[in-house]
């Protein structure tokens, strides 16, 4: 079991930027493949990045691609995704997650195969 915490949403204007956090207390995440997602009211969940366990690759929805960036310390036992140029657009809750199928070229982006969920963090972005 993988227990992920996010943190670092709040409400932001257009045009501005966000940090966000996942922590996994008690367990080091440095072996684990991360994604995050979001999901807007009325919407489905959909990919917005990803990170190989080592750091060594990322991949990014076409949507956020050039504005935000997935990164991780493994010895902070973090993933961050740093989320500039924001649009009203991107307002939803964002989530992290684990893949535990190993690493490709597009990694998983469907949410049913991630099996590990944060609770979720709100990222408002007022137009």
């Amino acid at each position: 079991q993988v227990q992920l915490v996010e943190s670092g949403g709040g409400l932001v204007q257009a045009g501005g930027s966000l940090r966000l956090s996942c922590t996994t207390p008690g367990r080091t995440l440095s072996t684990l493949n991360m994604g995050w997602f979001r999901q807007a009211p009325g919407k489905e969940r959909e990919f917005v990045a990803a990170i190989q366990w080592s750091g060594g690759s990322t991949y990014y929805a076409d949507s956020v691609k050039g504005r935000f960036t997935i990164s991780r310390d493994n010895a902070k036992n973090t993933v961050y995704l740093q989320m500039n140029s924001l649009k009203p657009e991107d307002t939803a809750v964002y989530y992290c997650a684990v893949f535990v199928t190993g690493w490709r070229i597009p990694p998983p982006r469907n949410p049913h195969d991630y099996t590990y969920w944060g609770q979720g963090t709100q990222v408002t972005v007022s137009s």
